[in-house]
């Protein structure tokens, strides 16, 4: 794989050929709360919201500092300006411990939370969207000994304790997430916690709604908004069914009761205007097992609820079950399957996880597993079809990779309290290193993956309703430059003005709000040469922000040097469209023109 860093930004220069004066004198903040509606996240501008960011991070899973992601603030400030400028992230799905918030049953560490709080803070100021998730995985490392190959993390060494379990065992297995099925200690407790035996999901409730209440109280009003909601469990599972049960009456019995009860302690700490983000049975979407379900007898979410589920493609992983790399549309039917039963489900929808490890065996997959899971979250249509038919794309799908641990090689964790094996290298979690992100020798926060694969354009923010997405990011597999999607000979002059570079398509339907649509422009896109073909005009290098302009481009918020495209188009129910592309050097006026011409007949013959 090859390793790159991002250049610096460039100042916004050039001179606009857009229209008459639309944008609003000031900018909206990006930090209001956002709300579920119509199957979209909405800002206050009633904008369709695209969140897009990483899980920070893997760190919390271990003890090495104490069930935090960070081991000081500025170390969180320097990884959420790095998750802006670098991976050009708007969003984080931000790992707590219940083991660390609850050492002693009934007692709530306030110094845990403060830790939190003060972290999380970092990521708000920085304007990134936070969504806190309580992670477990293989419900506790209090149930392996000090010499066991594996680990977990998850619930309090007196959770444990009160449930007798057995000496933990995976027998022959190959990846840790064996254990999941196969280590009777691990079944046996998450059995417990999903039958509330012992009063243990009677306390994970009350430690997690004086969470809630806690960051409330201590957060500013305006942090506060940037709170998208709340994870309750990662990777639900039942540890064994009860006679004559399934997955589906397993998540109909036991599952959503959980979260329902969670709901109304998120109310009870005053989010009730904050969706809880609800995750189905862990093996509903995967690719080798799959078990029915997807809260299938959950009824309409609604509003107060967010569907919310993970993808690894664990054929890929396995080295066995797939042969070769991933191609075009590899993904794109797994996610269909996801936005289906979102919209099902009457409220909108966010993969929390998804990524694949960047060392061993099949490490030389991931250029290409990336790429195409990010493009099936752009997009329900392969890229050798997405020019013919823009009208199947479906939404643009918010997501979470796996993961931004800025300490990635430089660990230092006793594996299970064990002073004789001291982890180091990658997450030092049980042999896992999915990490995008690790710091350098000088203290740098630099990218372990390919920035024109991470830092991507996506809309973040839809004035109106998005009709079809697409990003062809000229990602590299090794020295390989992968393009899925190239712009059709049917379009001369657009696929001459796009050449070898990368760009981006939005094309949505407006919906009267005056707030503009913006696109995250990512570091390869220097504003000075950017250039933008839209039914709003063309544009090389956009003009910085002004109320005169119907193109520009704009800081986004937080003071990172993170940069947004913004599109104003006031009116109700036009059809727009909007090329981004870094592709040609000062194009001419004609060529512009041109490829205007086309896109426009384009547009309308396929999506009018």
């Amino acid at each position: 794989m090859v390793l790159c860093g991002l250049c610096g930004f460039l100042t916004v220069a050039g001179s606009p050929t857009a229209g008459a004066a639309t944008l609003p004198d000031s900018l909206p903040f990006d930090g209001t709360a956002l709300t579920v509606s119509g199957g979209r996240f909405v800002d206050a501008s009633g904008r369709e919201v695209v969140l897009r960011g990483y899980n920070v991070s893997g760190e919390t899973k271990l003890a090495e500092n104490k069930g935090l992601p960070f081991a000081s603030v500025a170390d969180a400030r320097k990884s959420a300006t790095a998750l802006r400028v670098l991976g050009g992230g708007n969003s984080v799905r931000f790992l707590l411990s219940w083991a660390y918030a609850e050492p002693v049953k009934g007692q709530v560490d306030t110094a845990y939370l403060a830790s939190v709080t003060a972290q999380m803070q970092a990521f708000l100021d920085a304007g990134i969207r936070v969504y806190p998730d309580f992670h477990q995985d293989l419900y506790s490392r209090y149930l392996f000994n000090s010499g066991s190959w594996y680990t977990g993390d998850g619930a309090p060494a007196w959770a444990v304790a009160l449930g007798g379990y057995p000496a933990e065992s995976c027998g022959i297995c190959f990846v840790w997430g064996q254990n999941i099925t196969q280590n009777g200690a691990v079944k046996a407790g998450q059995y417990d916690f999903w039958h509330n035996n012992h009063g243990l999901q009677d306390s994970f409730l009350v430690t997690a709604q004086k969470t809630m209440a806690y960051l409330k109280a201590n957060l500013t009003a305006e942090q506060f908004a940037g709170v998208l909601g709340f994870d309750p469990y990662n990777e639900p599972y039942a540890g064994s069914y009860d006679s004559g049960q399934n997955s589906r009456t397993w998540e109909r019995d036991l599952l959503w009761p959980f979260y329902v009860k969670f709901r109304a302690r998120m109310d009870a700490a005053g989010w009730t205007d904050k969706p809880a983000l609800v995750e189905p049975n862990l093996f509903w979407n995967g690719n080798v097992s799959k078990e029915e379900g997807g809260l299938l007898d959950a009824g309409t979410l609604g509003s107060r609820y967010v569907f919310n589920t993970h993808f690894y493609d664990q054929k890929a992983i396995s080295g066995i079950l797939m042969w070769g790399n991933a191609a075009d549309g590899q993904y794109v039917t797994d996610f269909g399957t996801v936005r289906d039963r979102a919209a099902a489900t009457g409220t909108t929808v966010i993969v929390s996880e998804f990524g694949h490890p960047l060392n061993g065996s099949t490490a030389g997959k991931a250029p290409t597993v990336l790429k195409a899971m990010y493009q099936a979250l752009d997009s329900r249509v392969k890229g050798a079809d997405w020019w013919t038919a823009p009208a199947s794309s479906g939404p643009v799908l918010s997501g979470s990779q796996w993961q931004w641990d800025i300490y990635n090689g430089r660990h230092h964790e006793l594996m299970n309290g064990n002073a004789d094996k001291v982890l180091t290298t990658g997450d030092a979690w049980n042999d896992e290193d999915l990490s995008a992100v690790r710091l350098d020798d000088s203290g740098a926060a630099t990218l372990r993956q390919d920035a024109r694969l991470l830092d991507r354009v996506y809309p973040s923010a839809t004035s109106g309703t998005t009709l079809a997405f697409t990003y062809e990011d000229r990602s590299r597999d090794g020295s390989t430059t992968l393009t899925w999607n190239p712009v059709p000979s049917s379009l001369p002059s657009t696929r001459q003005l796009v050449g070898s570079g990368q760009y981006a398509l939005l094309v949505w339907r407006s919906n009267g709000g005056t707030a503009p649509t913006e696109l995250h422009l990512p570091a390869s896109f220097p504003t000075a040469t950017t250039t933008v073909v839209s039914d709003l005009g063309t544009v090389y290098a956009p003009p910085a922000y002004t109320s005169a302009t119907k193109i520009a481009a704009a800081p986004e918020p937080g003071g990172t040097g993170s940069r947004r495209l913004l599109l104003a188009a006031p009116d109700t129910g036009t059809l727009h469209y909007a090329l981004v592309t870094n592709g040609a050097a000062a194009p001419s006026a004609t060529l512009l023109a041109a490829a205007r011409a086309e896109l426009s007949t384009w547009v309308t013959q396929k999506l009018g």
